[in-house]
């Protein structure tokens, strides 16, 4: 697929929004949308230069993808319409098909749909639907479950991208979300942090192979070593629950993660208070939502949209 980005008069980035639907193995429909302004294009790119690139269809395991979705139950997607926001290359995807939904949807802003075509194409005809716009602009429809991992805190308003969510979920139906928490990244924010800013303005290849290599290496060994300790000891070392949760991982996966970092021109690392405020919102119902600190440096959280009239 040819990217659909242009510029206008005044240098910011135009969008127009590009649905390509599966109907059968080989084909695809095209609508292009009315072209709007995106703040998020410069973020998108960045993180399309590295989605397609990767070989695998999944650059994510079972074991994490289950980690990432519970408090939702793999078996419970079968028969449900999902709805994916920033699907990159469609890893997560990948797994959330093997579940059997009725209807398989996603929304992405960079030139990735192609790659996702190819890396879900053991999907049955007409259940994927793959949409190229602007996550907190677009309405696709509603969905019975609707997950947004990874995605929110790279935006330049996360509290639309979460407005989103809620609005592709239909009444009753869950929503999940996953992002950087604020709390228990004080060495990323301080140090990782402003190696990003100056790192996601060179050009992808230096990042990757120029910084995000040399600061793979080093890390990968600490983790590594935290994995041989016992986990009380290494859960109060730096970043410790992190590092035995990726230390299971090999050195690919891990320099994947440091150029994904590294490469995004926008990051923003989301307090408690800020996700409870989420939660609070009016069209979540209440006593439905939950809130993990996981590996103590993100925040696993979601629930249900309130049913329409309770």
């Amino acid at each position: 697929m040819r990217a659909y980005v242009g510029r206008s008069a005044n240098g910011r980035a135009m969008l127009e929004t590009v649905s390509a639907v599966l109907q059968a193995p080989g084909k695809r429909s095209q609508e292009v949308g009315k072209g709007e302004e995106s703040s998020d294009v410069g973020t998108a790119d960045a993180f399309a230069t590295n989605w397609n690139r990767v070989r695998a269809p999944s650059v994510y395991t079972r074991e994490q993808f289950e980690d990432w979705f519970s408090p939702i139950e793999p078996g419970s997607l079968t028969g449900k319409s999902v709805l994916e926001l920033g699907f990159g290359n469609g890893s997560l995807l990948y797994h959330v098909g093997k579940c059997s939904p009725s209807r398989l949807g996603g929304v992405e802003l960079g030139d990735t749909l192609e790659k996702a075509r190819q890396n879900l194409a053991f999907l049955p005809p007409g259940v994927l639907e793959l949409h190229r716009g602007d996550l907190t602009k677009v309405d696709v429809g509603r969905y019975d479950v609707v997950y947004c991992i990874g995605v929110l805190h790279h935006l330049t308003d996360p509290s639309a991208g979460f407005e989103a969510v809620l609005r592709h979920t239909r009444p009753g139906g869950r929503f999940h979300c996953w992002v950087y928490a604020a709390e228990g990244n004080a060495l990323v924010i301080r140090v990782v942090d402003p190696i990003r800013r100056f790192s996601s303005r060179l050009p992808w290849w230096v990042t990757k192979y120029g910084v995000a290599l040399p600061l793979t290496l080093p890390y990968y060994v600490y983790a590594k070593t935290l994995r041989a300790l016992p986990g009380k000891l290494a859960d109060e070392l730096p970043l410790g629950q992190y590092s035995r949760w990726i230390s299971e991982r090999d050195l690919r996966f891990f320099h994947h993660v440091a150029f994904d970092q590294l490469v995004t021109p926008q990051t923003a690392y989301i307090s408690r208070a800020t996700v409870e405020g989420w939660l609070r919102h009016p069209d979540v119902e209440p006593g439905s939502t939950y809130l993990v600190f996981r590996n103590k440096n993100s925040w696993k959280f979601g629930g249900r949209r309130r049913t329409e009239g309770a």
